[in-house]
């Protein structure tokens, strides 16, 4: 989370070499950590991710260092994503782990929260390289570092209410 502000207020003091094996590190120490069998769908997003990474980096060093959230949104984005083509769900999967015998309603729900964080994070990968490839770092910074988090806040905290009075709803019907 503090990667943008961090590269928003060193970018004149550090190279922007110096973010993108920052960046670099960070996908292979999470890649790295990947290894519990329910974390491993994300090794091939995250190694992706990093040749994505290493790509841009070469071409241009200062938009690589500035991709790092953009390629983490994209990995997150392809996790859910690939999980709708091959079901069970993201979220059903993650919901089965406290109930494992979900209803009809439940399995249709949780496909749906998963089309929506697939697309939120599309959306963010694209409004966070849209702001590093028009250089507009103020506006990237407060985008990839607090914006998007705030959204992303905003939608767990607005599912979890949601889920509440679905569940309700669900459990009272006769």
């Amino acid at each position: 989370m503090a990667y943008p502000i961090v590269l928003y207020f060193t970018r004149d003091q550090l190279p922007p070499l110096a973010f993108v094996i920052a960046g670099i590190s960070l996908v292979l120490l999470r890649a790295g950590l990947a290894h519990d069998v329910r974390l491993r769908s994300w090794r091939v997003p995250l190694l992706l991710a990093l040749a994505l990474m290493l790509v841009i980096a070469l071409l241009d060093a200062e938009l690589g260092a500035r991709f790092y959230p953009v390629v983490m949104s994209l990995a997150a984005a392809t996790v859910f994503g690939v999980t709708l083509l091959n079901p069970p769900s993201l979220i059903e999967r993650l919901a089965r782990l406290k109930d494992a015998d979900l209803p009809d309603q439940a399995i249709s729900y949780c496909r749906a929260v998963t089309w929506i964080w697939t697309i939120w994070l599309l959306l963010n990968a694209v409004i966070a390289a849209t702001l590093a490839l028009a250089g507009m770092d103020a506006a990237w910074a407060l985008w990839t570092g607090i914006v998007a988090y705030v959204i992303g806040g905003i939608l767990l905290a607005g599912e979890w209410i949601f889920r509440r009075q679905f569940h309700a709803q669900v459990t009272t019907r006769p």
